[in-house]
């Protein structure tokens, strides 16, 4: 029986990738995908989740549930520089030589019940059986956990994109852009006491996925290949500018996988916190992956990732 899972997201380009991957995974029953500020405008997010269920084009697609516009306590702070003004990539403003939009708005319409209320009526209809895989900003769980969280600590666990342990950051010299997003709500998801697993960017950057790999697989036709081509040209395109690769990191898809197959992944238990206040370090997540010293365990941190075996199961789960 697939494991059940909602998917967190704040869907910019990497996030739409980790949608397709979650879709075509019989491992994984996905009941339903929630949406939150981060990367995007939450409009734009919510959109862009629709738009990639359609690429799809699946008999039956999950509830899609809308969440938080902004965080808990800091501004808003988005990533256009990276995904577009949509999100996505500047998808939305394609269109064919008829001047058609080749990624038309979704027919699908949101759930009218919020995020944080699906989540935790999700929790309390399926204890012990349902994952949360959060690739965005944290702060519909955190909410969730402040409405809730005794109902939240019926989760089988969180898996949490997000961090950077053994490496610096992307948005500063320490901090990963969804904890830093929403700090204040990483510590309270920290503080829950359900069962946590960070993907951070540690592993996240050694997902690599090379653009001649994406032209390939879209020359072949497959509708979803050549939207990956399409919402990615930009993301490969500031890669290439400012990391100097000709290719992009799969962050969002490496979570969804880690679902599907933890085995891809090494793990070691560990504390983690985030720091909140600092000017400097604000989103940094502060641990010590050496050993326990610093306080019982409340994670587990990815460390290290069979990179082939992931890079294979995403061609053939979203490519091919």
């Amino acid at each position: 029986m697939p494991g059940r899972v909602i998917l967190d997201t704040d869907t910019g380009v990497d996030d739409a990738l980790a949608i397709l991957l979650a879709m075509r995974s019989p491992e994984l029953g996905i009941d339903a995908i929630t949406g939150v500020c981060g990367n995007t405008p939450l409009d734009h997010c919510m959109r862009n989740i629709l738009i990639t269920l359609d690429v799809l084009d699946a008999g039956q697609k999950p509830v899609v549930a809308r969440g938080e516009a902004r965080p808990l306590v800091r501004e808003l702070s988005f990533a256009g520089d990276i995904h577009g003004d949509d999100g996505l990539g500047e998808v939305t403003r394609l269109v064919d030589s008829e001047g058609t939009r080749v990624y038309p708005d979704p027919v699908q319409l949101e759930s009218p019940i919020h995020a944080v209320d699906l989540i935790l009526e999700s929790a309390d209809r399926h204890p012990d059986e349902l994952t949360l895989v959060a690739v965005g900003p944290l702060t519909n769980v955190a909410r969730a956990i402040m409405k809730d969280p005794e109902r939240m600590r019926g989760l089988r666990e969180i898996i949490i994109m997000g961090g950077a342990f053994e490496t610096g950051g992307n948005v500063s010299p320490v901090a990963e852009f969804n904890i830093h997003a929403d700090p204040h709500a990483a510590q309270i998801v920290c503080d829950s006491g359900i069962p946590l697993v960070f993907v951070p960017l540690d592993v996240t950057r050694q997902a690599f996925l090379d653009a001649g790999t994406i032209g390939r697989y879209a020359g072949e036709g497959s509708a979803r290949a050549t939207f990956v081509r399409d919402c990615t040209a930009r993301y490969v395109a500031f890669h290439r500018r400012n990391r100097g690769v000709n290719g992009c990191f799969l962050h969002d898809p490496l979570a969804v996988a880690v679902a599907i197959r933890e085995d891809l992944v090494t793990k070691v238990p560990a504390r983690v916190d985030v720091e909140t206040a600092g000017d400097l370090t604000s989103g940094m997540t502060v641990s010590d992956l050496r050993s326990a010293r610093w306080g019982e365990p409340n994670a587990r941190v990815c460390t290290a990732l069979d990179v082939q075996a992931f890079i294979r199961l995403f061609e053939e789960r979203v490519l091919a």
